[in-house]
């Protein structure tokens, strides 16, 4: 096969990066950034990323006054226009407190900007500042999430809807425009630990990203094989049930240098964000490296311990894109720019070359 084709059809085995755009204060210089500096280092990520041969980038939403993001499209768009072929999806969106149609009208329109290369992952968030700012209820936070999945998915199929559901207006010959550049987007469903979010994920045919940040990674194992048996039950084709593995991480020359320059960030951002007082995150620095060992999912390290790390999980879940987000807890721009590069120069080729070999 030729390189055009080759290009074409796309690498077997994705990575990227991902961010929600934090704004923590720096807990070494003590500064904190503005909104508009955070976007304008999320921009020079995406470029850098796609410059250095990333297959993706994400940004995910908040509603908080910790997080720039909150217009994922807006900021997906603009990304857009200064990228090139990198894929650009959320991570993701808050589906249970936004209506559908305007979710699937955005991210139309967003594919159309960018030729085609626009993906929604959906979920149901870590945070629950939507709901109360968008007037819906806690009570209903599984059923909004599985009706507006219902629909959306019935949108990404037909150009002319008619629909009723419990929770918005009746659609009635509604033409739903624009319509993507591609067939129609590529969705993901965000999954935290559940085995029915897994179940449902493969019965509908969608994509499934399995939110992993600390731990073993062993006990996540069942969700691949729910996702499978469900895919394969509703009658599915095994190529078309996808997975990928999104962490946090970081990455310099040596493993050391890694652990040094990140758990400052990590700890920062950690206690910064939690959604709880009490929660409150107390790992010290020399306990740092038993939380990023070769059976942990924290991917901290050389580029040599990530590429074990990834064969290993991929020897567990058989996934098929690794996303990381790395810029976290104010973790200056030179930082996660150098940690980027690594992961698109070491990391992926080493990566994709034994993958091949077990081919």
């Amino acid at each position: 096969m030729n390189n055009e084709l080759q290009q074409e059809a796309g690498p077997e085995f994705e990575f990227g990066i991902y961010t929600l755009g934090d704004i923590v204060q720096d807990c070494l210089s003590g500064e904190t950034i503005s909104p508009r500096h955070r976007l304008q280092e999320v921009l020079a990520a995406a470029q850098l990323a796609d410059q250095a041969g990333l297959d993706v980038f994400g940004v995910g939403e908040h509603h908080r006054l910790d997080f720039a993001i909150s217009a994922v499209p807006v900021v997906l768009a603009a990304i857009a226009q200064t990228t090139k072929r990198i894929k650009l999806t959320s991570a993701t969106t808050v589906l249970s407190t936004t209506d559908p149609v305007r979710v699937f009208e955005d991210f139309a329109t967003l594919d159309l900007l960018s030729g085609g290369r626009a993906e929604i992952i959906a979920g149901r968030g870590a945070f629950l500042e939507s709901f109360p700012l968008f007037g819906y209820e806690m009570e209903d936070y599984k059923q909004l999430f599985a009706e507006n999945l219902d629909l959306l998915l019935e949108l990404n199929r037909h150009e002319v809807m008619n629909w009723e559901g419990r929770f918005r207006s009746p659609l009635k010959n509604a033409e739903i425009a624009p319509r993507p550049l591609q067939q129609k987007l590529p969705l993901w469903v965000g999954v935290g630990g559940s085995p029915d979010s897994a179940e449902r994920a493969g019965s509908l045919g969608v994509g499934m990203a399995i939110a992993i940040l600390s731990g073993s990674p062993e006990p996540f194992r069942n969700l691949a094989e729910t996702y499978r048996k469900s895919g394969a039950a509703a009658g599915h084709a095994p190529q078309d049930l996808n997975i990928a593995i999104t962490s946090h991480g970081y990455i310099a020359k040596t493993s050391q240098q890694a652990l040094d320059e990140y758990y400052p960030y990590y700890y920062a951002y950690r206690n910064a964000i939690s959604p709880s007082r009490d929660q409150v995150y107390r790992v010290g620095a020399d306990d740092f490296a038993r939380f990023v060992a070769p059976d942990n999912t924290l991917a901290v390290g050389s580029p040599q311990q990530i590429v074990e790390k990834i064969l290993y999980q991929h020897e567990l879940f058989g996934h098929n894109r690794f996303m990381a987000q790395l810029d976290i807890g104010g973790l200056p721009f030179g930082k996660v720019a150098a940690a980027i590069e690594l992961l698109a120069t070491e990391v992926a080729p080493a990566v994709r070359k034994e993958l091949a070999k077990k081919r």
